[in-house]
């Protein structure tokens, strides 16, 4: 409401709440507005300040948390073999979508073209992820088939890779056995931002439009020992200049939630 009155918008407004995916899910939603004619040209992200001992003290009798006391500038590390959990933070994503004919007539240059959006719902549990990553594969199908592509296509994911132990070990498998064993070159963010809940999945998806613009994918940080049992090609100490066509951001949720979106260069 405060953006709409802010920036004099008069169309569809929403909030989305699909916790952790809520950013990128708030993208699709987008996106879907923007192809049914509801809208001519849209903001969409997340943000979330959730840095309050409330919430920092239930994540932490979770166990989801990360107890790298000495560390802490090590201690977001996702896909590591000594990951412990994640590091809580603030922030917020927004990205402008608009029709590609729209900003070509205003001679807009646009950074990636949002191709694909796949949901999905475990309907498993309150918190863990489905075991065998199910719902991230029902999303990440959906994804590519929404943009006309196969995983051949796919030359980057930007993975949710939270560092927690569960998490990490589950969206690897997942990936593992969506591209059949092999998956395109992996990175992070988290190492670097931390974990920004429901903001997350909208600044990674920024992060993803602007590696598939600059042809970079840049490392995950904190990553010193790749975990054996996670069969992934995961982008470690520098950035990897990498030939892509096109990319996915995956995002999980608490209770089950899985957003995927498919980019392709502009």
């Amino acid at each position: 409401m405060e953006i709409c009155i802010a920036l004099g918008a008069h169309g569809p407004s929403l909030a989305v709440t699909t916790a952790c995916a809520s950013g990128a899910t708030a993208l699709g939603t987008a996106r879907d507005l923007l192809l049914a004619d509801r809208c001519d040209i849209a903001l969409a992200g997340g943000a979330e300040a959730p840095c309050h001992p409330l919430p920092s003290t239930c994540f932490a009798q979770m166990g989801a948390l990360s107890t790298r006391l000495h560390d802490p500038e090590g201690a977001s590390r996702p896909f590591d073999t000594d990951r412990d959990g994640f590091v809580l933070a603030e922030g917020a994503g927004l990205l402008v979508l608009e029709r590609a004919s729209d900003a070509r007539a205003r001679g807009a240059r646009p950074h990636a073209h949002l191709s694909g959006y796949g949901a999905s719902t475990d309907g498993y549990h309150y918190a863990a992820p489905h075991p065998e990553g199910a719902g991230i594969t029902r999303a990440f199908n959906a994804a590519l088939a929404d943009a006309g592509l196969g995983t051949g296509d796919i030359g980057h994911i930007n993975a949710h890779g939270t560092g927690t132990p569960l998490n990490d070990l589950i969206e690897g498998a997942a990936l593992s056995r969506i591209f059949d064993g092999h998956p395109p070159p992996v990175t992070s963010t988290k190492g670097v931002t931390g974990h920004a809940l429901g903001a997350a999945g909208a600044i990674e998806a920024a992060l993803a439009a602007l590696t598939l613009k600059h042809q970079s994918i840049p490392p995950t940080a904190n990553l010193h020992q790749l975990d054996p049992d996670i069969h992934l090609d995961v982008v470690a100490k520098t950035a990897r200049q990498h030939r892509m066509e096109a990319v996915a951001s995956n995002s999980c949720g608490f209770g089950g939630h899985n957003t995927v979106l498919v980019m392709r260069r502009a």
